[in-house]
């Protein structure tokens, strides 16, 4: 997996660890997204029964399911190096990286000193 997003310069567009470009989400989190979980928006979208059959799906055929203004372009990503992908993705969503990258939609201040407080 993390030879196949280097072969797709994955970084080119994305971070890992806030390294990497910042056009596209980072993705030292994404296996964590809830979109992706049993209730999450893209299992339904792309008809799967497990988060790792729709990750797959979503970047063998990104066009097919939109997840931000900016789509993902279509990198010609087998199915086997999408589960590869997948497997490197839920790796790194293990690392202890001590809060970092903050989920900033689950984010809100305090509506007096502006501080912002996790939910």
């Amino acid at each position: 997996g993390k030879l196949g997003s280097q072969a797709k310069n994955c970084m080119n567009c994305h971070t890992l660890l806030g390294n990497g470009a910042y056009y596209a989400p980072d993705l030292t989190k994404a296996w964590l997204d809830p979109a992706w979980g049993p209730n999450g928006a893209y299992l339904g979208m792309t008809n799967s029964t497990t988060k790792e059959e729709a990750m797959s799906k979503f970047l063998q055929n990104p066009s097919q399911f939109p997840t931000h203004q900016r789509m993902m372009p279509n990198l010609g990503i087998t199915e086997k190096e999408a589960m590869g992908l997948v497997a490197f993705l839920k790796h790194m969503s293990s690392i202890d990286t001590n809060g970092f990258p903050r989920n900033f939609a689950r984010m809100s201040t305090d509506g007096v000193t502006g501080a912002i407080h996790g939910k």
